[in-house]
């Protein structure tokens, strides 16, 4: 393990002994889920060895830790973006530090555009698969081996049977649940319509700045991964109005209590 990750895991130490089971990254206007967090250690990114701070509006840029119901849980309160300038090691570098911590189980969710015609704004999508659109790659430059393979393969990033039990709680709960493949683009512009056509060839679902590095980074480390969609919008040129990161932030403050709700169910049956 890289030196800055044993720092932030030392650093994490002195605060709180909890070894956390699942790892839970919240997207943009998402961070509610973690009131759930009873009695979290509340640790500022800019208090960890090796954190860059988040920038992103609807982001508070911290680490939790605590349980939620019997699970312990380490929290991303708000994650990094390529089109922040930081580098993809930085991006990442939470998940590490995570599977360092003890995480088996990561769970990724983030605000997005919907371009599959049939979605609907406040619609959940349960991610199958994504598309990297971000021009890289998080594992490019040299490779740990005890941190994982040379050449990971990613034909289930999103673990199946996490995905089987997704959808088994989102029965129970009364939650319609999509299911999808999620486009990673750079941003921070939102996407023309012809872009979002050409996704929508390219077999894209769902369109958003986030997820794909840590799910890769995840996949390399030997992580369970379950994704989430919060569809906030629908892509460019489907609906005749402009896009806003003012409507994003409303629609998951709307709609963000199902997904919420979804993962509290999800939590004990891991």
């Amino acid at each position: 393990m890289e030196k800055k990750a044993v720092a932030a895991v030392a650093a994490i130490r002195e605060k709180t002994d909890l070894i956390p089971k699942v790892g839970i990254v919240l997207g943009s206007g998402l961070g509610g889920l973690a009131d759930q967090i009873e009695q979290p250690c509340v640790l500022p990114y800019r208090d960890l060895p090796g954190f860059v701070p988040s920038t992103a509006p609807g982001h508070a840029g911290q680490l939790l830790l605590g349980h939620i119901g019997t699970v312990p849980v380490v929290c991303m309160q708000g994650r990094l973006h390529y089109y922040e300038g930081y580098r993809m090691e930085d991006i990442i570098f939470p998940v590490r530090v995570m599977k360092a911590l003890g995480v088996q189980v990561l769970i990724l969710t983030n605000a997005a555009g919907g371009v599959n015609l049939s979605y609907r704004p406040g619609d959940l999508m349960l991610l199958t698969d994504h598309i990297n659109l971000l021009g890289t790659n998080p594992l490019i430059g040299p490779n740990d081996e005890e941190t994982g393979p040379r050449f990971p393969d990613l034909s289930h990033v999103y673990t199946p049977a996490l995905r089987k039990l997704a959808l088994q709680a989102a029965d129970e709960c009364g939650i319609s649940l999509q299911q999808g493949v999620y486009l990673a683009a750079t941003g921070p512009s939102y996407e023309t319509p012809a872009e979002i056509r050409m996704f929508r060839t390219l077999g894209a679902d769902a369109v958003g700045m986030s997820t794909v590095p840590e799910a890769i980074a995840a996949a390399h480390c030997g992580l369970q991964v379950l994704g989430f969609s919060l569809i906030t919008n629908m892509g460019a040129g489907i609906l005749d109005q402009p896009l806003s990161s003012e409507e994003v932030i409303r629609t998951a403050d709307a709609r963000g209590h199902d997904l919420q709700r979804l993962i509290s169910a999800i939590l004990p049956k891991l």
